[in-house]
């Protein structure tokens, strides 16, 4: 199946090279100029993927994207940016952007990451995930249950946790587990990857060693407690 993509600049240029070469990648794509005009759309069809400029007309991208990623929360963003500040990019990472590409840029980086991302995302088209009886995920409403309560995760909490059930048994270095968090752009060092499964073993209780710490290698979800 074609994967569909929505893509949201209000440069024309742009958006008719980027839905130009979506096509002939062998995507289905759906180009719009207001930020207005893809909310709607999505009222009646949905997406495997968006892709967002951040300097639009009627709506602030940033804005945009919180609103996706509430509403919409299986559907992966990638940010589109005239602007190279780092701040631009840690903060649309952090309101739960997937990736980044910054403004000039080669079609080949951008279908790269297109895929990229798309791979990534899969997982999260399972309705939920059963540890076990008492341990649930839902990857499509980022929301994890154990013993009928919810436990709150911040949104790199969740995606480590899905990308270390998705590699179950196999351990994950720290570099690995970045390149799958935020792909070829790197802006946080590996031990920041430490501080986040710390805290996410400390929500998970009982369960948390479940995750396990391979000294000098890195860190793997456990089959079974």
């Amino acid at each position: 199946m074609r994967e569909k993509i929505g893509i949201v600049d209000d440069e024309k240029d742009i958006l008719e090279l980027i839905d130009l070469n979506l096509k002939k990648n062998g995507f289905l794509s759906y180009p719009f100029e207001k930020g207005d005009d893809l909310l709607k759309f999505l009222e009646k069809e949905s997406f495997d993927l968006i892709i967002v400029d951040l300097m639009l007309p009627d709506i602030d991208g940033f804005e945009l994207i919180k609103f996706l990623k509430e509403k919409y929360p299986s559907i992966p963003v990638i940010i589109l940016t005239a602007k190279g500040d780092e701040v631009d990019k840690v903060v649309g990472l952090e309101i739960g952007a997937d990736d980044y590409i910054v403004k000039p840029f080669s079609i080949r980086e951008l279908i790269a990451r297109i895929k990229a991302v798309l791979r990534r995302s899969k997982i999260k088209e399972e309705e939920v995930i059963k540890i076990n009886e008492d341990f649930l995920i839902y990857p499509k409403n980022y929301k994890v249950f154990i013993k009928g309560e919810e436990i709150f995760l911040t949104k790199t909490e969740f995606k480590i946790l899905l990308i270390l059930y998705k590699n179950r048994g196999k351990v994950l270095t720290r570099d690995e587990l970045l390149d799958e968090l935020w792909g070829l752009d790197k802006i946080v060092i590996d031990r920041t990857i430490d501080v986040h499964i710390k805290h996410l073993r400390d929500k998970l209780k009982e369960y948390k060693d479940l995750i396990k710490n391979v000294r000098g290698v890195g860190y793997k979800f456990e089959e079974s407690l």
